[in-house]
């Protein structure tokens, strides 16, 4: 009889959205994708519904299925899931709750973050419902819910931080009330014979361990409650964190002085003893650095808080004829939102009435208010100064340029850096391991240590279950990214991506568009030298009469610095544009001839005045252009695209950060080199075509090592995705800011060497945050197992190991928060300062984030 084939026991299935499916052959290619990989059973797509039924016989793994789907040509469509997670102490409680998302079927990926207390979950969209999520959470044993996104939302996050707050000063001033009296009945008794006397003399030895026995029950039952609560329902499902080692070690002092004032006859001789004072002082300690450790991560996201305070909270809006005061998340595109002054703008719009003047210093870092007139556009968040007016909103709610900087920061601050790996390999294995060095510490105490054994091996244990808490390992990463972007967001710099923050540190050579990066992207009347004779004045004034009838670039840069200056233009007759030469025309009743130098040639007029300035403009890698006014030579001038203002120090404080500049651009070579020796660019690569500068930039990285691009238009954006690390000038297109990592929101080049120096000094406080946390415990944990006891007699009490740890996140929190303090070279001669101000238009501001 022939075996019928029996098909694997399907244990999961994942459903996926896919993308890009045109036909049959296409459904073909992902099902043969989908069962190539491991573990598949059986895979089905279909094309009308754009979905694929994959059943996995074992367990899941959506993340190789996206892979497999994006290799074949084909897309996933995801979206983030961000929830708030509850009751997290340390990284090994990060890893449990990593772990419980990610076995939710279809989660591709999902990271969790200690010091904000959330998860970031990547799903196949519409795939997860968010209560999924919640329960596998809840069923790992946190809390969990759901993050809304408005202002209410922001509210209500900060009213559970101060009730935590509130709960945790109140528990630790009842523990240490309750701890001191203790304190004193039992180490007292010991260090001062009055106190000795005084006890033996009215209560007695046994009374006293009586008092102590209730007033440390009070203490772990009441304040302490919590880790018990928490740690013994952890170590029962087999994955012990913070709590169940304090829960462990606290729990075994106590019992055994329990058992040693109301049993002492179950205790071998000479080991009754009482330890209440050690089990009630570590669980006062732990609160104290709870305590600590909370107020000091509030203060880690202040960035954030400060932004979302940018928003008001209602709006004066028309409807139906009156003026209604609405809260501002009801405002819709399209209201009339009226402004008084003083006020906030709740939205984003464009002026329809009236006029005043607006402090837009939050998104330009512009002091100066900027004038508002009818057509103008205006962001929510800023402050109108002085005068009222009315705005039609175009974005609202989530979509306004503020709630899109809230939500990078947030993004990046939630965001994990390479380097954490290193600790979630650790953590995931660290509580466990701490418990069986506990376990063997107490077995060879009692094996082989001095009488009385079972003393010392009880002790020495529950000092090596206190002193090695993770909490630090678990805060070092999280804390130094929140208070390091946040910091960034201040200076204008917004990392799309937390990998950048890591990156940028490690990059050697930093390559530059020219136009719009270096430059102001737009041509301008750089120079006009007048032949003698001639006024300035009167000469700008002919010449731009003359190209106020032309629509070239060049004549309308002329005409506007004329505007600038405020020169009238005589009337114009008989305009003549001479094709490759110039133009001429009649100016008040004057000949005008404006153009080349060929032109010039042309009609006779000498130029031998200015071959000095001609030289000195060419050198520039400008173009000069002369005017001649009836017939006679009248100025030689130059218009092109003038380098800001802040490029030449910004340069600078790049070379002096040690790294190499380089200049990638499509435009002519002989430009570009003029621009690189003004600015001090070492090396230029021109005339290429977007396609050349990646391929420039991959040679930059052969020779130098990582390598950044800092570009702002269409063009850029392929450079920006090569790259190790894209810088997107923030006025510069969607496109090119899409395809970038870093974005800098006041189009200033001086925000490229505050990001590379803010990134080295946020690694360098992980590295330090990571180094006090990995050599702290690799160093007392040995100590407090007794290892120095043979060689001096010296161990390490719970008590101290309590005081320690609880002061190790404290120190790593204090050390990260250095960061908001971070002074960074200004683009001014390189001193300590603000970010550079600029005056970028804030429309062009607007679009910086309007793609992300």
């Amino acid at each position: 009889m022939n075996a019928v084939p029996q098909r694997p026991a399907a244990t999961e299935t994942v459903s996926l959205a896919i993308e890009g499916m045109t036909c049959a052959s296409c459904v073909g290619r992902v099902e043969r994708a989908l069962k190539a990989v491991p573990g598949v059973a059986e895979a089905s797509v279909n094309l009308a519904t754009e979905r694929a039924e994959v059943s996995f016989a074992g367990a899941p793994d959506p993340a190789a299925l996206v892979a497999a789907i994006d290799a074949a040509g084909y897309g996933v469509p995801r979206e983030t899931v961000e929830i708030t997670i509850g009751g997290m102490t340390c990284a090994s409680c990060v890893g449990r709750v990593e772990r419980a998302l990610r076995s939710v079927p279809s989660v591709i990926e999902a990271s969790v973050n200690l010091a904000t207390e959330r998860a970031s979950v990547s799903v196949p969209r519409g795939a997860v419902a968010v209560g999924a999520l919640i329960r596998a959470v809840e069923a790992a044993g946190y809390d969990a819910a759901p993050v809304a996104a408005d202002a209410a939302s922001s509210d209500a996050e900060a009213e559970r931080r101060a009730a935590e707050l509130a709960g945790l000063r109140r528990a630790v001033v009842m523990a240490g009330v309750l701890t001191l009296p203790v304190v004193v009945l039992e180490m007292g008794r010991h260090l001062v014979p009055a106190i000795h006397h005084l006890v033996v003399d009215t209560i007695g030895l046994h009374g006293n361990w009586l008092v102590q026995f209730v007033l440390a029950t009070l203490v772990l039952f009441g304040p302490g409650l919590r880790f018990y609560r928490v740690g013994f329902p952890a170590l029962l499902r087999g994955a012990p964190d913070m709590n169940s080692l304090v829960a462990v070690g606290t729990g075994a002092a106590y019992t055994y002085s329990v058992v040693a004032t109301f049993a002492p006859q179950f205790l071998p001789p000479g080991t009754v003893n009482v330890y209440f004072e050690a089990a009630a002082v570590i669980v006062t300690l732990i609160l104290l650095g709870r305590f600590l450790e909370a107020r000091t991560k509030g203060r880690t996201s202040e960035a954030i808080r400060r932004l979302v305070g940018l928003q008001p909270r209602t709006a004066r809006v028309r409807r139906d004829g009156v003026v209604q005061e609405v809260p501002a998340a009801a405002v819709r595109p399209d209201d009339i939102v009226e402004v008084r002054p003083g006020e906030r703008l709740p939205v984003d719009g464009e002026v329809i009435e009236g006029a005043s003047f607006v402090d837009e210093s939050m998104i330009t870092g512009e002091p100066m208010p900027v004038e508002k007139q009818a057509g103008a556009a205006v962001v929510g968040g800023t402050v109108n100064q002085t005068g009222a007016f009315a705005f039609r909103a175009t974005k609202v709610g989530g979509d306004t340029l503020l709630a899109q900087i809230i939500r990078m920061v947030e993004q990046a601050q939630g965001s994990k850096l390479p380097i954490q790996a290193l600790v979630d390999r650790v953590t995931l294995w660290f509580v466990p391991a701490v418990m069986v060095v506990a376990l063997a510490t107490f077995l060879v105490w009692l094996a082989f240590g001095p009488d009385p054994a079972m003393t010392f091996a009880l002790v020495n244990a529950v000092a090596v279950l206190i002193i090695a808490c993770p909490c630090a390992m678990g805060l070092a990463t999280p804390t130094s990214i929140m208070v390091g972007t946040g910091r960034a967001a201040e200076l204008g710099i917004l990392f799309r991506r937390g990998e950048a923050l890591q990156l940028l540190k490690d990059v050697r050579v930093i390559a530059l568009d020219k136009t719009g990066t270096l430059t102001k992207g737009h041509p301008e009347l750089t120079d006009l030298t007048t032949a003698a004779g001639f006024e300035r004045a009167e000469v700008l004034s002919a010449v731009a009469a003359v190209e106020a009838k032309s629509e070239h670039p060049i004549a309308r840069a002329i005409v506007a610095a004329a505007a600038a200056e405020t020169v009238d233009l005589a009337e114009t007759t008989s305009f003549e544009a001479v094709p490759g030469f110039g133009a001429r025309a009649i100016v008040g009743g004057r000949d005008v001839e404006v153009g080349a130098d060929r032109f010039m040639t042309r009609l006779g007029v000498d130029l031998s005045a200015f071959a000095a300035d001609a030289a000195r403009l060419a050198d520039q890698g400008k173009t000069p252009l002369y005017a001649a006014i009836d017939g006679r030579l009248a100025a030689i001038l130059a218009v092109a695209d003038p380098i800001k203002d802040t490029t030449p120090a910004a340069i600078a404080a790049l070379h002096a950060l040690g790294l190499k500049i380089a200049m990638i651009t499509g435009d002519n070579a002989r430009t570009a080199q003029a621009i690189a020796r003004t600015v001090g660019i070492d090396e230029v690569v021109a005339e290429v075509l977007p396609d050349g500068k990646v391929e420039a930039l991959r040679q930059l990285k052969a020779r130098h090592g990582r390598a950044a691009f800092v570009g702002d238009g269409i063009n850029d954006a392929p450079a920006l995705a090569e790259a190790d690390v894209g810088i997107a000038i923030g006025t510069g297109t969607d496109i090119a800011i899409e395809a970038a990592d870093v974005v800098l929101m006041s189009g200033d080049l001086a925000g490229v060497p505050k990001a590379v120096a803010l990134s080295r000094a946020t690694i360098r406080n992980i590295r330090q945050n990571l180094f006090w946390a990995f050599a702290y415990n690799t160093a007392l944990i040995p100590v407090a197992a007794g290892l120095l006891y043979p060689i001096n007699g010296m161990l390490l009490s719970p008590v101290l190991a309590a005081a320690a740890m609880a002061l190790s996140s404290v120190f790593v929190l204090a050390n990260a928060l250095r960061l908001r303090r971070v002074r960074l070279a200004s683009a001014r001669a390189g001193t300590p300062g603000r970010v550079s101000e600029q005056t970028d238009a804030v429309a062009r501001s607007r679009r910086a984030l309007g793609a992300t």
